[in-house]
């Protein structure tokens, strides 16, 4: 039998800790929720959760030192999930209500509010895959995912020209307009929407995550 992966589901005082912890349990994964340094930076994956304002997140994770955690793991090629805010919080920046914050940078782009009708956008919506996307492999096109957000990424992530490596890989959603539904880049990935609130998809989107730690 292959070992359990671990995962560290980060708390830094973002809620949604309990539901992440569960659906990564029953994922196959031995999980954590902890903001202890070296539990985050030895476990086989690191969860970062979010949700709420982007100023709030950011605040939490400073506190514990979240962002250095993230960059140390990425430096070392260890995987990092981001999860609704816990996506947002990896781009340079966000705006809300006139104010920008600065975010963990590790994508450039800025976060800001949606153009839509209704807003949040709450509920249930397809993504529609990218070519060669790990996380929803698997996952036919009519297959709906849950979102709760009124905040997104609208145009994906790219590197500077003296860049190395891929262009990260973004699947997109539509919402009154097109936003990085998730994105794909080496050992960092992150969903806008809750894969642990997204039913029998989520769940194999988790599993395709875990899948890339064994």
């Amino acid at each position: 039998m292959s070992r359990r992966p671990s995962v560290v589901v980060l708390d830094y005082g973002s809620g949604n800790l309990r539901s992440a912890q569960r659906a990564l349990q029953r994922a196959g994964a031995d999980v954590a929720v902890s903001a202890d340094p070296q539990a985050a930076l030895t476990a086989d994956g690191l969860l970062v959760p979010g949700v709420g304002a982007f100023a709030a997140c950011m605040s939490g994770l400073l506190s514990v030192g979240g962002d250095q955690l993230i960059g140390k793991r990425l430096a070392a090629g260890a995987p990092v999930l981001g999860i609704c805010v816990g996506m947002q919080i990896l781009f340079e920046a966000g705006e809300e209500h006139g104010e920008r914050t600065a975010g963990c940078g590790c994508w450039p782009g800025v976060v800001r509010k949606l153009t839509a009708p209704v807003l949040p956008h709450m509920g249930w919506n397809v993504v529609s895959r990218a070519t060669g996307s790990r996380l929803l492999a698997g996952i036919g096109g009519d297959e709906m995912f849950y979102f709760v957000h009124s905040y997104a990424a609208t145009a994906a992530p790219r590197r500077p020209a003296s860049g190395a490596g891929a262009e990260p890989l973004t699947s997109w959603t539509v919402h009154g307009e097109s936003f990085a539904a998730v994105v794909e880049d080496g050992p960092l990935a992150a969903t806008q929407f809750h894969p642990e609130k997204s039913a029998d998809a989520g769940a194999v989107v988790l599993a395709n995550w875990l899948g890339e730690l064994r």
